[in-house]
């Protein structure tokens, strides 16, 4: 006798989405640099979570000063020696991790929130309405990101929440072009037309049907910004515009310790070298995330 299988509905999609998850790891396995890159991240992101809980001063990273100890080399107390007021250049690093990643975390949520909807109503539409939200993103796009965000974050003021601010105002015009050139391609499909057909509004099918279908695009950019977000946040505060003292950042350290390189190197380079690795990680897992969702690579 036959046997007839009888697949449910719901079983069928449950099945479909553990394999392209099995899919998925099997592609991020191939790819050795994009497990260091996943390695450091989840590294970074741990020291950032319980950083204060695991680090030896974290009174220094609040103001406090320790004269007696100002200029130390690292020893078996301060394992990376400490700055010209006597603070654990260890204890601010760390902690300056969860600043760092705070701030590129929130910048890149408000430029995802800004960017993907006018990019997707650009694109669905078209027209004028095309025309003038892609002519507002190319002056966004026309000056150099760095140069813009000193200029808004000096006009803000300086601190934290301004520095996110200019930063964000930068960074979402290149959502709103990745989200239009996606949108452009799936307007005229099948799911699109048939939403059209049953009376769906525009908003309904842009929020339900086109904004879902471009996420993955919207994934592997945010994770490769990670890093530059991270590295306009610390030239911010390097040239006095972002993240203001005793707040440990990255880029604030590094400036402070410039103008002793010579007999303190350790005050810049430790902080130099955090955000090189964390940098580095978000990169590499910004490339094993592209070949994950890479539409060519799923057989």
């Amino acid at each position: 006798m036959a046997t007839i299988h009888i697949d449910m509905p719901g079983q069928s999609i449950a099945v479909n989405d553990k394999r392209d998850f099995q899919r998925a790891l099997y592609r991020l396995r191939q790819s050795p640099l994009s497990i260091v890159g996943l390695a450091l991240v989840v590294i970074v992101v741990t020291l950032a979570v319980f950083g204060p809980l695991i680090v030896p001063f974290p009174e220094d990273t609040t103001g406090n000063t320790r004269m007696a100890a100002r200029i130390t080399a690292p020893n078996e107390t301060y394992l990376m020696g400490t700055d010209d007021v006597g603070r654990d250049v260890f204890s601010r690093t760390v902690i300056a991790a969860q600043t760092s990643l705070l701030i590129g975390v929130l910048v890149l949520i408000i430029a995802i929130l800004i960017g993907v909807p006018l990019g997707a109503i650009s694109g669905y539409f078209g027209g004028w309405v095309d025309e003038v939200i892609m002519r507002i993103t190319d002056i966004f796009l026309t000056v150099p990101a760095l140069l813009l965000a000193m200029a808004m974050a000096a006009a803000l003021g300086s601190g934290m929440v301004n520095a996110m601010i200019a930063i964000a105002l930068v960074w979402w015009p290149g959502y709103a072009r990745l989200t239009r050139a996606q949108v452009l391609s799936l307007r005229e499909r099948d799911f699109i037309e048939s939403a059209r057909a049953i009376g769906a509004s525009p908003a309904h099918t842009i929020l339900r049907h086109v904004i879902p279908n471009v996420l993955s695009p919207v994934i592997i950019k945010a994770s490769m910004d990670m890093g530059f977000a991270i590295l306009i946040t610390a030239s911010l505060g390097y040239i006095g515009v972002g993240v203001q003292p005793p707040t440990p950042e990255w880029g604030v350290m590094i400036s402070e310790g410039r103008g002793l390189m010579r007999q303190a190197w350790w005050i810049s380079v430790f902080p130099g070298l955090a955000m090189f690795i964390t940098v580095l990680g978000f990169n590499l897992l910004g490339d094993g995330l592209r070949d994950v969702f890479d539409p060519k690579a799923r057989q």
